[in-house]
């Protein structure tokens, strides 16, 4: 069992508070698959209506309602048990925790790219080196654009991804990170940092189910459809969720985690440019799928493994 010191305030809950966390879950799962339920009704994912040119309700459904239902939990739990307001984990530690706002920041395209590359090598009939999917992106763009070497502007792309993205992507990611990260993983670190990551990753999966079964991630044409998915994405939110516990714990502030998801987020879908064909989406190139995810696997297998990965 790992030994941390507590991240946020004096001290940590000796106990599993049982109902605060019942009552944090009712409030993320409820109103998130609520706002799953609205999308699916009113077209799914694929045929919402537009309320704005290029914005559908379900783009807007899904920024500020679902992925914001876990903050809205972690206040409301606040206001109806009288939990207070202390650690919350909004202090950004940037003087002692610098080193995981970088890792959050840096760390996820070095994780990206290993899947996307064994991929192709396995499977190199999807691979296309003349960016096939840049390209179309440019003949539809304004001319300065068009004239530009695809190659060029992946490198443009990749480096808005990493610089960029993590910062822009904060106010999405922020309203998860705040519940999973900020709320449920002190309540659950007395189970111990391996088992609290575990749940949590199942946790965080299943919350994901409504827009995965409406083709999110994976699309609608996959082997096994359409429980392989939601049941595989399970496997990649044990990952994602280990790398951001660790930056949470470690750096004793959420901030890192948020930089950190918005960075996945960001560049997570870089290898589409390069890809050719309709490959298995379980499979990859993106990082949802099993080979796909090798780089997050790797660096979550020896977070939970290593003794000395969560102490403060």
């Amino acid at each position: 069992m790992f030994h941390v010191k507590p991240w946020i305030g004096d001290a940590l809950d000796t106990k599993i508070d049982t109902r605060r966390i019942g009552i944090f879950l009712a409030f993320s799962f409820g109103i998130s698959w609520i706002a799953g339920l609205i999308i699916y009704l009113t077209g799914g994912l694929t045929h919402s209506p537009q309320i704005a040119p290029g914005i559908s309700l379900a783009l807007v459904l899904m920024a500020t309602v679902y992925m914001w239902a876990p903050a809205l939990g972690n206040i409301f739990t606040r206001l109806i048990t009288r939990e207070g307001w202390k650690e919350m984990g909004l202090r950004p530690n940037f003087k002692t925790g610098w080193r995981y706002w970088l890792a959050g920041w840096f760390l996820p395209v070095l994780m990206t790219l290993p899947g996307a590359a064994v991929f192709f090598v396995i499977f190199p009939q999807y691979f296309d080196a003349s960016l096939p999917y840049l390209r179309q992106l440019m003949a539809a763009s304004p001319s300065s654009m068009s004239s530009m070497s695809p190659w060029t502007l992946l490198i443009i792309q990749a480096a808005q991804g990493v610089l960029i993205a993590p910062i822009l992507n904060a106010i999405a990611t922020f309203g998860e990170e705040f519940g999973w990260r900020a709320y449920l993983l002190p309540k659950l670190m007395p189970l111990g940092g391996r088992k609290a990551m575990l749940l949590i990753g199942l946790i965080w999966g299943i919350w994901h189910w409504p827009v995965i079964f409406m083709g999110y991630e994976y699309g609608f044409v996959y082997p096994g459809y359409p429980w392989a998915g939601p049941l595989l994405f399970i496997w990649v939110a044990f990952g994602l969720g280990i790398f951001l516990a660790w930056l949470t714990l470690r750096s004793k502030s959420i901030w890192p985690a948020v930089i950190g998801h918005g960075a996945i987020n960001g560049i997570a879908g870089i290898a589409i440019f390069a890809m050719t064909g309709q490959p298995n989406p379980l499979l990859g190139p993106l990082p949802v799928g099993i080979i796909g995810s090798l780089g997050f696997a790797l660096v979550a297998i020896t977070i939970f493994i290593s003794p000395k990965a969560l102490k403060a």
